[in-house]
């Protein structure tokens, strides 16, 4: 198993310690408590692995409540420096790894790189006050993209995950190149969203991603995990709009809830993410198959 920070490993531990004095206990209810541990596992891993997220957007949803409208410093700034605040202190505690740090980096600047030319083309805006910017841009915005970028290899090392049938880096990278592209191009030439997601379902289909809870392995079609996630973001942005912290064209009369048309867009996003991570954290076989087919599906029989 991929190394563990402090707090992961000691969610791992208490319940270690709770399951061994529920199975020295036996019993039908013994069963019955394991199942349960083990889902109260995963939700507590899958919100340390949201944390800088969640904090992140606690900030802006406190800035939107209780920020005061003639602070010296401009809200967007006040985010910004949270955002930076929050990933030194990640970094300096510990539960963030240097290696992990290059990929969030890397998702910052792919991020605004498309928020500069979003703003730009007027896809959607941010409120026009700080100094903390570039042109139109807000520099906490970046760190959205971060958030996602830190989700993705925090998941990648608390589940341990490993994969069946994974395509070819190479050819995912050129399916996340075109897609890359096409946030760009279509507001020029044709959009090949509907051609990109048939390719993504096409290289990906046959994926089936194998993941440790706690002591079970459970595994699922990656491309339903893709979803999974590309929905949870697009809750987060509705509670984002909902702040100001930016405002598509048709919010800007009073809010309502993003198009779920958006819900495609941020899964062709996941694409974008898993490829940057899969160049960080190599994607490996269930342990025991040494990518065999008899031994795949060995590993299958395993999980």
């Amino acid at each position: 198993m991929r190394s563990s920070t402090s707090v992961e490993a000691s969610i791992d531990r208490l319940a270690h310690r709770y399951l061994d004095r529920v199975v020295s206990r036996g019993g039908a209810g013994g069963v019955w408590k394991a199942r349960l541990t083990e889902f109260v596992v995963f939700g507590l891993k899958q919100a340390w692995a949201c944390v800088f997220g969640a904090l992140l957007l606690a900030v802006i949803i406190a800035v939107r409540l209780w920020y005061p409208s003639g602070a010296a410093l401009a809200s967007n700034d006040f985010l910004t420096l949270s955002a930076v605040a929050i990933q030194v202190l990640m970094v300096v505690f510990r539960l963030e790894s240097l290696r992990e740090l290059r990929v969030i980096v890397l998702f910052h600047v792919v991020g605004t790189v498309m928020e500069l030319f979003k703003t730009d083309v007027g896809s959607w805006a941010y409120e026009a006050d700080g100094v903390l910017r570039i042109g139109a841009v807000p520099l906490f915005s970046g760190f959205m993209y971060a958030a996602v970028g830190s989700y993705m290899v925090r998941v990648f090392r608390l589940f341990d995950l490993r994969f069946d049938r994974y395509p070819r880096r190479w050819i995912t990278a050129l399916v996340a190149a075109g897609i890359y592209v096409n946030f760009f191009s279509h507001h020029f030439i044709l959009d090949f969203r509907w051609v990109l997601l048939a390719a993504v379902v096409l290289v990906y289909g046959r994926c089936v991603m194998h993941f440790r809870v706690f002591r079970k392995r459970f595994r699922m079609p990656i491309l339903l995990a893709f979803l999974l996630v590309a929905l949870f973001i697009w809750f987060a942005e509705n509670i984002g709009t909902w702040s100001r912290a930016w405002l598509y064209p048709n919010q800007l009369e009073g809010w309502q809830a993003v198009s779920i048309d958006k819900l495609l867009a941020w899964f062709l996003l996941m694409i974008i993410s898993v490829v940057l991570v899969a160049w960080v954290y190599k994607p490996e076989p269930p342990e025991g198959s040494h990518g065999s087919p008899s031994a795949v599906h060995a590993g299958r029989n395993e999980a």
